[in-house]
């Protein structure tokens, strides 16, 4: 199990993948936006997403829980 947390405060702007996809290590999960600058998260394994936690227009704190991926 990988989770992926939040590495500054940020809102999330796009989510792109579902409960359920298959995920490449380096594929895309969502965007964040921070000072008017859009940051990706990627998937730091190659898994299935298992939980989404965030959803568009969230704002999310440093440490908070995007998703996990098994």
């Amino acid at each position: 199990m990988t989770e992926v947390r939040a590495e500054m405060v940020a809102n999330v702007w796009q989510v792109l993948v579902e409960e359920g996809d298959e995920v490449m290590a380096g594929a895309q999960l969502v965007v964040l936006e921070s000072m008017k600058m859009e940051i990706p998260v990627e998937s730091p394994a190659t898994g299935k997403v298992t939980r989404l936690h965030v959803v568009p227009g969230q704002v999310l704190a440093e440490g908070d829980l995007i998703v996990v991926v098994d």
